[in-house]
């Protein structure tokens, strides 16, 4: 008889990007978009961002996580898979909850890019005035 394995899901989303995240116990593996985490990530930043919540938690090497992404940037994927991964470990156990609530990753950030608006060259920017 095959022992049930418990897959735990969370999204997140920064800027465009969108993650899908799934966590289960394993031994440490962590992919994105079928590839090994620190390949894809190569900046020691979004590693910092990625693992993060692992960390806080005191789960890093006990949980196999694998996300994919779409859309934005690189920041915005790390970002995006580092709040679906919190909210992962949330559903995971609510005891994770405040560990994550204090280093601040399920706090979805807020900031989107700005509509360019009509008769300007961009959000902000203004043609040139002419006075003559």
């Amino acid at each position: 008889m095959a022992q049930e394995v418990q897959i735990f899901y969370g999204t997140g989303r920064r800027k465009e990007a969108v993650a899908r995240v799934w966590i289960q116990p394993g031994t440490g593996q962590f992919t994105i978009n079928r590839k090994d985490a620190k390949e894809l990530f190569n900046r020691i930043a979004h590693q910092q961002l990625l693992f993060g919540p692992l960390k806080d938690t005191g789960l890093e090497g006990k949980v196999d996580v694998k996300a994919f992404t779409t859309g934005g940037g690189i920041t915005g994927q790390a970002g995006a898979v580092r709040l679906g991964l919190a909210r992962a470990l949330v559903t995971m156990s609510e005891d994770n909850r405040k560990a994550l609530r204090n280093g601040g990753h399920l706090t979805r950030d807020p900031r989107m890019k700005e509509r360019k608006k009509y008769g300007q060259p961009g959000a902000r920017k203004r043609y040139q005035f002419s006075k003559r």
